[in-house]
């Protein structure tokens, strides 16, 4: 829906008439329908839309408005999850995202380890009710999309994204209650990061970088903009790992 809606901002036109029926059909049927079930009639119209040239090129646009980064997963996968037998797969249920409101607090145990996680808000209406989380803490982590490189805020968009990381990252790892808490970096969405750089550049983000649109040599380079932020260098490290949340393997050796 957030395509469709693009389409008229961005005076994009279908390359099908017959799909601006479909987009009205998709905003009545989605409103009626019940949370959590997708009919076959729902079905058939989303995956007539997905195919239009028009939608491909908003979809490719898509820097230029708010859209789930896993959209394309599940709409290239629209058939298998439409199926009347359909189980989730793992890939499925790591690439659903849900925004954190408040605090959510979870306990798990890793090669005997006992970890308690809090995961908050990084909305700006979120962190005033985080701060005190941190009394105590052996950690942070610290969670960075590196595909926001080219994105903006949904609640300010005259914001980039990573420029809203780094000013949020920098009170964190210079506030005087954090002088003795470890700091891990955690630069994420590594694979969608490598196949975007290529095609928008790093200097969206970043005027003055003069570098390669490699993913090594951007990515090293946002590196360095964060870990540059660190004022205590001498006596505070911080451990910047590359990661990709919905690899496993790439997490659990993180």
């Amino acid at each position: 829906m957030a395509i469709i809606r693009a389409m008229g901002r961005l005076k994009i036109d279908f390359e099908d008439p017959a799909r601006a029926d479909d987009a009205r059909q998709l905003f009545a049927l989605a409103s009626t329908t019940e949370e959590g079930v997708m009919s076959a009639e729902l079905s058939a119209v989303i995956s007539r839309l997905w195919s239009d040239s028009g939608v491909q090129g908003c979809f490719d646009r898509s820097r230029e408005y708010q859209l789930n980064d896993s959209a394309p997963y599940y709409l290239n996968d629209l058939d298998r999850i439409c199926e009347q037998n359909y189980i989730p797969t793992q890939q499925d249920v790591l690439r659903t995202r849900v925004k954190t409101t408040g605090i959510v607090e979870t306990h798990f145990t890793f090669k005997d380890l006992h970890f308690k996680m809090f995961d908050v808000g990084g909305q700006r209406s979120e962190r005033k009710k985080w701060i005190h989380c941190f009394e105590g803490v052996t950690a942070i982590i610290f969670c960075v999309a590196l595909s926001d490189y080219d994105l903006v805020l949904a609640e300010d968009e005259e914001m980039n994204r990573m420029h809203e990381s780094m000013k949020l990252f920098d009170s964190i790892c210079n506030n005087k209650w954090f002088k003795r808490t470890s700091i891990i970096l955690f630069l994420n969405k590594k694979d969608l990061f490598e196949e975007k750089v290529s095609r928008s550049p790093l200097t969206i983000c970043y005027p003055e970088y003069n570098g390669g649109s490699s993913y090594e040599e951007a990515a090293a380079y946002i590196q360095c903009q964060f870990e540059d932020l660190n004022k205590q260098k001498n006596t505070k490290e911080i451990y910047t790992h590359f990661t990709c949340a919905t690899d496993t393997n790439n997490v659990q050796f993180v």
